[in-house]
């Protein structure tokens, strides 16, 4: 079974939920294409990575879920989320010089799932209700929206589970 990125759930409010994810490890890599396009672009070098092509020669477990970041100009950051027992110390270096290691510390992440294909509009239509919703809650989005894709590519569209996420400002101590 594919372990998923662990989290708690702090509140859940009208079309989404606020999250307190902790401290993890991604692998990622920039690929020009549209969130339809560039996911698959960018699964080569990473899933190279975990089956070994890293410094260590370590294989490691495939994880849920992908992330996808738009950038702007045509190019976005596909992320695998390393498992949850891998840190910044024990995460090896990639050999592939496209790729890179990311420290990501704790935070609140709001998130809006939804099913369908991964297609740009359906995911910026998504993200930007996700950014209203959160604005309507009285919360403060942080970044940029960001997506994560949990089913493979052959799973039928109304199955798939997609999220979109963003962090939301908040005092971690407080919630």
């Amino acid at each position: 079974m594919t372990e998923h990125q662990p989290y708690t759930v702090v509140r859940r409010h009208d079309g989404f939920e606020v999250r307190r994810y902790p401290a993890h490890m991604l692998v990622q890599v920039d690929v020009r294409g549209g969130l339809d396009t560039g996911a698959g672009a960018g699964f080569g070098p990473l899933f190279q990575y975990i089956s070994g092509g890293n410094a260590g020669g370590r294989s490691i477990a495939m994880t849920a879920p992908v992330l996808q970041q738009p950038r702007g100009a045509g190019v976005q950051t596909v992320s695998f989320v390393m498992p949850a027992d891998l840190d910044e110390a024990s995460t090896p270096n990639p050999r592939d010089p496209r790729v890179r290691t990311a420290a990501v510390g704790p935070r609140l992440v709001a998130a809006r799932r939804f099913s369908g294909t991964a297609r740009t509009s359906r995911f910026a239509d998504q993200g930007a209700q996700l950014v209203a919703a959160v604005r309507a809650a009285g919360l403060d989005p942080v970044g940029d929206v960001y997506y994560a894709r949990f089913d493979p590519p052959w799973k039928p569209g109304f199955l798939r589970h997609n999220e979109a996420l963003i962090e939301v400002a908040a005092d971690l101590a407080r919630d």
